[in-house]
């Protein structure tokens, strides 16, 4: 009996070190890729304004902000009970400031 032994013919192999570094590669790519879209994503998200506030939502908004030396320009309504008030010129400098729903403060920050 025979026994017949194959000869395979073997590609060039990659090192393990050399595949690890393709692998890396990769997955840097990958995440720079999706970084870069979330960035842009949440840019996009920022700068777009839901809508303005109402006449009567603006006065509202001026009377609390006029209580702590502030006045608004415009006036963004985010969400039914959140409002935003950017670059407020106010006594004490300029500010990005957040109202509730009732009109209460509830974020106030320096507008560099």
């Amino acid at each position: 009996m025979r026994c017949a032994i194959a000869k395979v013919s073997v590609s060039p192999k990659i090192s393990l070190l050399e595949d690890r570094q393709i692998m890396m590669k990769r997955l840097l790519l990958a995440s720079l890729f999706a970084a870069g879209s979330t960035m842009a994503f949440a840019q996009d998200g920022d700068d777009t304004v839901e809508e303005m506030a109402s006449e009567e939502e603006t006065q509202m908004v001026q009377e609390t902000l006029s209580k702590i030396g502030c006045e608004a320009s415009s006036v963004e309504k985010e969400s039914d009970n959140l409002f935003e008030v950017d670059d407020a010129t106010c006594e004490i400098g300029q500010y990005d400031i957040k109202l509730d729903g009732e009109y209460r403060i509830t974020v106030m920050s320096i507008d560099e």
